[in-house]
């Protein structure tokens, strides 16, 4: 058997083989590997590969390995465990003390082809609407990816579009496309989890860009984009609705922009983290990602100004069984002073202690100067806060820090759901600015407990969460418990 720590794969030594083991929707399999026949056999690329399978969600295991080999040449099998790409989704809610209701089908393979269709009618705290989607991530057997979607809510519209030839893999050389967004929608404050005034937003935003890299070199991969950008915000007051103190000015930016990406080929595969009983990847290695840009009033925009954004994250391997994931992130603009310009700093660390157990914790930061729409930042149910109203602090400083111990267990019962649990504390507020909560501004904590459930047969393998949460520093009008019942993609 050909081992890949063989030291002449380094030098190319083996080539694949003139036919690849496919088990299962070879056609589909066969678009996305980043290697054909001929090609120097490449650890590096059978892994990005593995990576790039799991990321369907149709998919739920995927095993790529060299099963024979002779005169040079490498027979290859493509393993997977598939799940079931009709997704039939039902599932009512509660978190924060509000309910939200969902009811959709979606296809993420249609009849083989990669396809995914769907159609969904969704209600919440918000509003309620019906959305069909479309997308194909290798038309006609390319690289090429589109995908449309159309909302119709109680409050407004929406439309989104893409057509893109994306950078796909780490070392894929040019890249183009291009996204259309366009909505209409009744915006909300909230303050001490009541809504206090609404208005109407209607945004509209487009992007154009044409990239191009020098590769994978030396396991780091560098991309260089320019672009034109146009983004258009209008606010209006709601008839019938309470008005907000402040009404956010109308925004248009227009103009040209340039974009740097550096991603380090650094990769670490595991299970029963985020997800029960089924393999994740996590990038452990340097991934950053800059764009400028300068909006021109000759072009239609409200004013000169630069517009920027910025993410840097990292992974760090503590132990064997233990590491913690990073990222820091700013975004503005600047004119003749800075305007809605925020910074965010988060660390998630994971310990494993055995086979069943995981301690996670995760802190996170944030600031914003000279925002757009009062209190930006939001604390509460279903923003960090388990045990507190929905939406229940606001403001222009938010820091968060929960704990958990999360439990999985091999019980499988049908043969359709893992199941698991978790242990878990919360500590948080969001303070300073306008629309602050004056009831009760200070930090709040909570404990709780819960149920996960992982639905492992259908493509999303979403989390559902039953939890029970009780707020230690409550106001009078607060609950001592509180009942969530939500579905998420991890743990």
């Amino acid at each position: 058997m050909f081992d890949l720590s063989d030291p002449r794969e380094n030098k190319a030594f083996y080539r694949f083989a003139n036919k690849l083991h496919i088990n299962t929707r070879s056609e589909v399999i066969r678009n996305i590997l980043l290697f054909k026949t001929g090609d120097p056999v490449s650890v590096q690329r059978m892994e990005e590969t593995e990576r790039l399978l799991r990321s369907n969600d149709y998919l739920y295991d995927v095993s790529i390995r060299p099963i024979a080999y002779r005169d040079g040449v490498v027979d290859i099998e493509v393993k997977t465990r598939d799940t079931w790409s009709l997704d039939l989704g039902v599932s009512a809610s509660r978190a924060g003390g509000h309910n939200t209701g969902r009811l959709s089908i979606k296809e993420e393979n249609f009849l083989g082809t990669g396809i995914k269709l769907g159609v969904g009618y969704t209600s919440d705290v918000d509003r309620s609407g019906t959305t069909f989607e479309f997308g194909d991530n290798n038309i006609m057997g390319t690289r090429a990816a589109a995908s449309y979607s159309y909302t119709k809510n109680d409050d407004g519209d929406s439309h989104a579009l893409s057509a893109a030839r994306p950078f796909y893999a780490l070392d894929t050389r040019w890249a183009a496309g291009m996204t259309i967004t366009d909505s209409d929608a009744i915006d909300a404050l909230y303050n001490a989890g009541n809504n206090v005034a609404e208005y109407r937003h209607k945004r509209q935003a487009v992007e154009a860009f044409g990239g191009w890299s020098p590769g994978l070199i030396a396991g780091w991969t560098r991309r260089y984009s320019i672009g034109l950008i146009y983004e258009y915000d209008d606010y209006d007051l709601e008839p019938g609705k309470p008005a907000p103190v402040r009404l956010p000015a109308d925004l248009e930016l227009v103009g040209p922009f340039v974009r740097f990406e550096l991603i380090e080929d650094a990769f670490r595969k595991d299970v029963n983290l985020n997800l029960i009983g089924r393999i994740e990847d996590f990038p452990m290695g340097v991934q950053s990602r800059v764009q400028l840009g300068r909006a021109v009033h000759a072009l239609g925009s409200t004013r000169d100004a630069w517009v920027y954004s910025a993410n840097l994250s990292n992974g760090f391997d503590l132990t064997r069984d233990s590491f913690v994931l990073s990222e820091i992130r700013t975004a503005g603009r600047h004119a003749h002073e800075g305007e809605n310009q925020s910074l965010g700093i988060s660390a998630r660390y994971y310990s494993r202690q055995g086979r069943h157990l995981v301690y996670y914790a995760a802190v996170s930061a944030d600031a914003v100067h000279n925002p757009d729409i009062p209190g930006p930042l939001l604390i509460g149910g279903e923003n960090g806060l388990r045990g507190y109203p929905l939406r229940y602090q606001a403001g222009e400083r938010r820091a968060l820090f929960t704990l958990e111990a999360r439990a999985y267990t091999d019980w499988y019962p049908l043969r359709l759901f893992r199941v698991g649990g978790a242990v878990f504390a919360d500590v948080g507020r969001a303070w300073e600015g306008e629309n602050q909560n004056t009831v009760n501004p200070g930090w709040l904590r909570d404990i709780g407990f819960g149920l996960r459930l992982l639905s492992a047969r259908t493509s999303k393998g979403n989390v559902l969460h039953a939890d029970f949460a009780f707020p230690l520093d409550p106001d009078p009008s607060i609950k001592k418990a509180q009942f969530l019942v939500k579905t998420r993609v991890s743990f």
